[in-house]
């Protein structure tokens, strides 16, 4: 019997399992790092492909169709034909203009109001609660389309409480002042004026559920020292409702950006840019490009970019608040 047969007799037989499972626990670890990378780069690619398409399609140019060996990056580029025909087709400066002042406004309008309902829902206790509640809900569950027909009846002879039009049937109509808001950005402000705009419901849901958790302390020493429901509403909670400030916002001015049905019916002229994407086709045909033409595609992918551009840069500069106040609010699904 040699020397190390004796000490591997004496040598305690738990430190080699011990190494051996360390080492199992490594490889594990690794294979789980390794698979989770591999996860990421195909959920990555699926949603950052059409993207990539996207703009190498818009700087083809017609010749750079004929060779099918490169699809990535084109043999051939023309940037400035293809952006500034697409810049042409959806009238990128007036289309820009009317969205911001038709969209973008209305969606702010609805992200003060809409806090503001939902402070009262998450906060008081009044009659009726629950039926105006079961109401939130159905603005969520009930589509735009269905009630978009008295909708425009009521835009078309805005009255107040049938006050104007009373007036207007007592005088067989020599007096209507019932106003034609079709067309006009009221049509757009005024739903959100009164938290009943685009997905409202949604938006008010999110501030109750962020409300709902805010401590109820805060608001007790507000009354204590004297202060209101307004006041507390606006020294208080709204101080301490940057978070879900950030995510409403976020919802909203992407909802308004995207929006083609309410846009394509209350507006007669002057649309957004998303109603000019939306009847793209119809102008590219206008002027004599055919869906099968090579150089439509590139048109139709460059009017895209430049429609995704201003949300793309403004979730640039909002997207580590954005993820926090996800992670924050609570929303998941």
């Amino acid at each position: 019997m040699t020397i190390a047969d004796i000490k591997n007799m004496f040598t305690d037989p738990t430190k080699d399992i011990l190494r051996k499972k360390k080492a199992l626990n490594r490889s594990a670890s690794l294979a789980w790092y390794v698979l989770r990378i591999i996860i990421l780069l195909a959920i990555g690619y699926i949603i950052i492909y059409p993207l990539f398409y996207m703009i190498a399609t818009s700087l083809r140019s017609r010749q750079s169709y004929y060779d099918s060996a490169r699809v990535w990056i084109p043999s051939s580029v023309t940037i400035d034909f293809n952006y500034s025909e697409a810049w042409k087709f959806i009238k990128y400066p007036e289309g820009l203009a009317n969205t911001v002042i038709l969209e973008i406004i209305a969606g702010l309008i609805e992200v003060v109001t809409c806090s503001i309902v939902a402070y009262g829902f998450a906060r008081f206790k009044f009659k009726l609660k629950p039926l105006f509640t079961a109401g939130l809900f159905l603005t969520i569950l009930v589509p735009e389309i269905m009630v978009i027909i008295p909708r425009m009846v009521t835009y078309s002879k805005m009255d107040i409480l049938g006050i104007f039009g009373l007036l207007a049937d007592l005088t067989n109509g020599a007096v209507d002042l019932r106003p034609n808001l079709i067309g006009s950005p009221l049509a757009f402000y005024l739903p959100s004026l009164f938290a009943m705009g685009l997905r409202s419901g949604i938006l008010i849901y999110i501030y109750i559920q962020f409300f709902k958790g805010l401590p109820y302390e805060l608001e007790e020493a507000a009354w204590v020292d004297g202060a209101g429901p307004v006041k507390t509403f606006v020294s208080i909670a709204l101080p301490s409702s940057s978070v879900v400030f950030t995510t409403v916002t976020v919802f909203s001015m992407i909802w308004h950006w995207n929006d083609t049905f309410l846009a394509s019916m209350y507006v007669d002229s002057n649309f957004p840019l998303s109603v000019h994407l939306n009847r793209i086709n119809q102008t590219l045909i206008a002027a004599a490009y055919y869906p099968h033409d090579p150089e439509t595609q590139s048109f139709l992918m460059a009017a895209c970019f430049l429609f995704i551009l201003p949300p793309l840069i403004f979730y640039m500069f909002m997207q580590r608040k954005f993820i926090e106040s996800i992670d924050r609010v609570g929303i998941t699904g």
